[in-house]
């Protein structure tokens, strides 16, 4: 089985009972604009076009919501010491990217979606959440194609500026995701944009 579409992707998604019970969790600390975003969901598409049986394991879960009023890290460590303690199986890593445009100096984002448009390529800016009826959405600002074709691609930010082009290369070198989805395509970025910039965001 492999997945064509959104609607597709939400429905194995939504039979998936480990991925439903942390869209659950964290859905429960009700933040504002809140998604659980890139590998989580990139994973789970790579690991069906694959044919996987068994989940890939994740270094991470990360959970990133929007909110301009309270951009303190503590913030961010607090909730992420609530989801360890109602789900310590879970790797939880938790951002407001309401702050991360500083961290990463860049112009400030948006919403959520934003900071996930930001992200080093397009098949991780990727985010789940559950609506109050318990239904799975998704945000993808840069779509479904990348993903679902298995190519992994620079997002515009990363493609439009040279000085994160070796960024993109180093990270795709180390996380090495072809030795585990070995359908993967790997877009290097345009070498012809020369625009600096300062260092970019973070997934």
């Amino acid at each position: 089985m492999r997945i064509h579409n959104e609607e597709e992707l939400l429905r194995a998604v939504a039979e998936d009972r480990w991925m439903m019970g942390i869209l659950a969790t964290a859905r429960s600390l009700e933040l504002p604009d809140c998604w659980v975003c890139a590998g989580f969901v990139r994973s789970k598409v790579w690991d069906i076009q694959h044919g996987f049986t068994t989940r890939t394991p994740l270094g991470d879960v990360d959970v990133i919501y929007y909110d301009p009023s309270d951009i303190r890290e503590e913030v961010e460590k607090a909730l992420e010491a609530w989801l360890r303690e109602a789900d310590p199986s879970v790797p939880w890593s938790v951002k407001n990217q309401a702050r991360m445009h500083v961290v990463n100096d860049l112009e400030p984002y948006s919403s959520a979606t934003d900071g996930m448009s930001k992200f080093p390529e397009t098949a991780t800016a990727l985010g789940l959440a559950l609506t109050g009826q318990g239904e799975v959405i998704l945000s993808a600002p840069h779509g479904l194609s990348d993903v679902l074709g298995l190519i992994v691609r620079p997002s515009p930010l990363f493609n439009a500026h040279l000085r994160l082009h070796r960024i993109y290369e180093e990270r795709v070198a180390k996380k090495n995701w072809q030795s585990v989805w070995n359908q993967l395509q790997v877009i290097l970025p345009d070498q012809s944009p020369l625009h600096p910039l300062s260092p970019p965001a973070r997934s």
